[in-house]
């Protein structure tokens, strides 16, 4: 997508991390940008700092109403959603799947999953019908390859994140509209508190995270990269593939097996 020829962009999670640096990323080049998050806090101290081509919208993902409000408010501020940033997310709870509260696993598929259909739900018919667009879902390393205990309901989510944005961008390609699956490693982002916010619980699974010397700026420039070069996958960080390839090998190896009988 030239965004050259884009003037509005929709960023959920967009008061912090990763949502925040795709958005200024963004303004940077000449969009007027509505931030959406569920952190009415954090949002108006982001929007203070900045100027008249941001906007905010207060937005629980889960909530379909509340989708259909902020479009609408939205698009009368500063027109067409030309990107949506479908960003917003928790961290995992650091459980394995037998010792896990269901709420906890329902909290996690809600929000890093369902939360990401609403917004497609949200934005993609019109960008379709104006053959103009461009949708850019968050989802994970763990989103392409579950091997890391404790992730187990996070990496459902994010591999959900994936097949959405492969099967999306083969129903949008024909009209014009991108889709690209961001999958990010370790970033520089206050996930657990964001986390912890929702009532999620984390306590297991941060004290594993290693640190990371990559910002949320660096990832604003990636995708800005990915989006005008129609690029399908958007990995932050190298050093993914060898886990990636064992999973890949395996089915490869099942899909021989099945050929020969």
């Amino acid at each position: 997508m030239d965004l050259s020829q884009a003037s509005h962009a929709f960023v959920t999670g967009g008061a912090s991390g990763l949502g925040l640096g795709i958005a200024d990323a963004l303004a940077a080049r000449g969009l007027k940008v509505t931030i959406a998050d569920v952190n009415s806090e954090a949002l108006a101290e982001v929007l203070a700092a900045r100027g008249d081509n941001f906007r905010g919208a207060e937005l629980d993902v889960r909530d379909r109403g509340a989708w259909q409000r902020a479009k609408k408010d939205a698009e009368a501020a500063f027109g067409p959603v030309d990107v949506l940033i479908n960003n917003a997310g928790i961290a995992p709870n650091g459980r394995n799947f037998a010792d896990m509260d269901p709420e906890s696993f329902d909290r996690i598929l809600s929000i890093n999953l369902v939360g990401i259909f609403n917004g497609v739900h949200t934005f993609a018919p019109a960008m379709r019908d104006r053959g103009k667009g461009y949708i850019v879902n968050t989802s994970s390393q763990a989103g392409l390859n579950a091997s890391i205990p404790g992730v187990g309901a996070y990496a459902v989510a994010k591999f959900g994140v994936t097949a959405l944005s492969e099967n999306l961008r083969a129903e949008l390609a024909p009209h014009g509209v991108g889709v690209s699956v961001l999958c990010p490693g370790y970033v520089q982002t206050n996930l657990a508190a964001n986390t912890m916010r929702v009532g999620g619980d984390i306590r297991q699974y941060t004290a594993t995270m290693p640190a990371s010397d990559m910002t949320p700026a660096d990832v604003g420039r990636m995708v800005l990269r990915a989006i005008e070069s129609d690029a399908l996958y958007i990995l932050t960080h190298g050093g993914a593939w060898p886990g990636i390839e064992k999973r890949m090998l395996a089915i490869k190896a099942a899909c021989e097996v099945a050929e020969t009988g």
